[in-house]
């Protein structure tokens, strides 16, 4: 299995302009940990929103490569977004889901993924282009291609350890987290 902060770090590696849309909790730890960025959109509170975000934004801006880094959770209470999204077909958007088969923002209860439950099946199921699973480092570097050039939507299913890391809790005022990413975004 992954440790989630070094393969997150690995994936924001020479990320250039790529839009980021972060899950709540440990993954948007594990994106600020990465290295804050003016085109990294945090979200709090948004429990199961962060796919259907990140399609809009792929829609919006079809133009630019739209990158959403969630934890199973998150993933799992908006999975009626694989369906939506997979009707829609924005070739731009990529999503990584950090499955750690545990619901780590409120006491590590074992979540559907750990029941079996298959994001990558599902993700074929809706006519994702593609979809597959990563649970070592040497992945890596395959996986950060995608996100810079695969053809979307494509999901990726990776397995991290289920550990609790250091949080790095970036900018957590919405407004401004909105304001900044806007401007950053209209810069380029």
């Amino acid at each position: 299995m992954l440790e989630r902060r070094e393969f997150v770090r690995e994936l924001l590696r020479d990320r250039g302009d790529l839009l980021v849309v972060s899950g709540l909790g440990s993954a948007t730890y594990d994106v600020a940990a990465a290295g804050d960025h003016p085109l990294n959109f945090y979200l709090w509170g948004a429990m199961g929103g962060t796919a259907m975000i990140g399609l809009g934004l792929a829609l919006a801006r079809p133009d630019r490569r739209v990158v959403v880094i969630t934890g199973d959770g998150d993933f799992l209470m908006g999975f009626g977004s694989l369906a939506t999204i997979g009707v829609k077909q924005p070739e731009n958007l990529a999503i990584v889901v950090l499955d750690n088969a545990h619901y780590g923002e409120t006491g590590m209860q074992a979540s559907a993924t750990h029941a079996g439950i298959d994001l990558v099946r599902a993700a074929v199921a809706c006519r994702f282009k593609q979809a597959r699973a990563v649970s070592r480092m040497d992945e890596a570097a395959t996986v950060r291609m995608l996100l810079h050039s695969g053809e979307g939507p494509l999901l990726v299913s990776a397995r991290i350890k289920p550990e609790d890391t250091p949080r790095v809790l970036p900018l957590r005022d919405g407004h401004a987290i909105k304001q900044r990413f806007i401007a950053a975004l209209n810069a380029v």
